[in-house]
């Protein structure tokens, strides 16, 4: 007997309201204050106050396998409507989550909070300073947006995720992001996070404290200390953390050096005397946990003027991991790792100029990206790449590309590589949430293995250099 359509509405609509209710259950305030909290919100700010199951609903997951209902949404139109929310907030007891653009694979946007979404209205670059080369945006800033005002002072912002396009400088603090162009950074002296590409910040802890943090001098921290108030009282204690543990975070903490794109836990180092008691940086990468961001001044790099896309191919992608060490001397701004099945998958997509035979023969490739201030001289970069690996024991297959349209592909198929993976049109979804994690390609040979027990074929992309790869699938690389 076939189930009439209004049967099926039914028993779909039972199991939403069973769900609904569960997440009631586990909203960490009464129900009672969450009407409070929505009635207060409504007086005090001019934005968006969404508490209605439709919009809590939408703002449940973000790119994670993840699904935390929030109490409700506010989607403010100043900072003022910012402070007011916390305040309210605070208030009923209510937890608070800032929303970037909803990119995140780890669970990051989602929480049973406040959600506070600033890609509507405070999403703009407030000013850039080509002179100092720093850009002042507001937290729901898309990067592409920063990019393009930054463009026309010859410059750029060195991160890069592969959701440039829609993800937002608030989010990439909260993250502390990198990106398959952050090599760029090195290049011009800084590191390759989002963290060191922090200049100032403008923020607001849960209590109500407003100011502007970044890099503080052992003069400025003691007068800031003796001026006193709740500026003072959370500096002197600042002071007093680092001072206990200092000896601790140097022995224990990884370097900076050692691994560039360490982007897990919070950035105590930033704190100690030899990094400029940097608490900017220190506020990059905690997920929302410390403050809300009001305003960032991000730091700028020169634009590269022209590049050049070297291709290598190998057997397989954790052959490719294991000569990442012979290209990073060559200083490319990019190096990428992909395998062949992310090409099938974005072809059966329907994508269909993701076509394999643009690549040199192999099953697993390295891009490298080489920048300089001609074509000429990119890709003479990316020629002596080549001769030096051509005198090694196992040269790969290469190919150095001088169409455009093809690089665009080439590059367009990697940012793909995570909904490609995660989402193929045939066979069972593998589901998203394996990234930001630097590992060696050892354990990760032994993977497909067990992949393909559970009928999940294992295909992926990975950020294969500095000791960070983020693997959308098993080709995770550490180089």
């Amino acid at each position: 007997m076939l189930t009439t359509l209004p049967i099926l509405r039914a028993q779909n609509e039972q199991k939403r309201f069973e769900r609904q209710r569960y997440d009631d259950s586990r909203t960490p305030i009464p129900a009672k204050n969450t009407k409070a909290l929505e009635a207060e919100l409504r007086k005090r700010i001019q934005g968006e106050v969404r508490f209605d199951a439709g919009s809590r609903a939408l703002y449940a997951t973000d790119g994670s396998n993840y699904r935390q209902v929030p109490i409700g949404v506010v989607v403010p139109c100043s900072t003022e409507d910012v402070i007011e929310t916390v305040a309210a907030a605070r208030h009923c007891g209510a937890p608070v989550l800032a929303r970037g653009g909803g990119t995140s694979l780890a669970g990051q946007c989602c929480n049973v909070a406040v959600v506070l979404d600033f890609t509507k209205y405070l999403h703009g670059v407030i000013r850039i300073d080509p002179a100092e080369r720093l850009g002042m945006v507001q937290p729901g800033c898309v990067l592409d947006d920063l990019r393009a005002a930054a463009q026309e002072h010859g410059l750029t912002f060195g991160p890069d995720p592969a959701t440039h396009t829609h993800n937002t400088l608030g989010g990439m603090l909260g993250n502390d992001s990198c990106g398959a162009h952050s090599l760029l950074c090195r290049k011009h002296g800084l590191g390759l996070r989002t963290a060191d590409n922090t200049h100032e910040l403008e923020v607001l802890t849960y209590d109500g404290l407003r100011l502007r943090v970044g890099e503080t001098t052992p003069d400025e921290l003691e007068r800031i200390m003796h001026e006193g108030g709740p500026r003072g009282e959370l500096y002197a204690k600042l002071k007093a953390f680092r001072d206990k543990y200092a000896d601790e975070i140097r022995r224990r903490m990884p370097k900076i050096s050692e691994l560039p794109r360490r982007v897990s836990g919070y950035n105590l180092d930033s704190l100690l005397p030899e990094n400029g008691f940097h608490v900017a940086r220190a506020l990059a990468g905690p997920e929302c946990t410390l403050v809300t961001i009001l305003e960032a001044t991000m730091i700028l790099v020169p634009n590269s003027k022209a590049r050049s896309l070297l291709v290598l191919g190998y057997p397989d992608a954790y052959e490719a991991a294991d000569h990442l060490m012979e290209i990073l001397p060559f200083q490319p701004t990019a190096l990428e790792g992909l395998d062949h099945l992310l090409y099938e998958f974005v072809k059966q997509k329907g994508e269909k100029d993701a076509d394999l035979k643009l690549l040199p023969p192999g099953q697993g490739f390295l891009m490298v990206d080489f920048s300089g201030d001609s074509k000429a001289d990119s890709d003479e970069q990316a020629r002596r790449c080549m001769e030096a690996l051509k005198k090694g024991g196992k040269p790969p297959e290469m190919k150095l590309f001088d169409d455009p349209k093809q690089e665009k592909m080439i590059w367009k198929v990697r940012e793909g590589g995570l909904g490609s993976t995660a989402w193929a049109p045939a066979g069972r979804t593998r589901g998203p949430g394996r990234e930001e994690r630097a590992e060696s390609p050892r354990p990760c040979r032994r993977r497909p293995v067990r992949r393909h027990d559970a009928g999940r074929p294992p295909a992926g992309s990975a950020r294969a250099a500095d000791a960070g790869s983020d693997p959308g699938g098993v080709a995770g690389a550490l180089a």
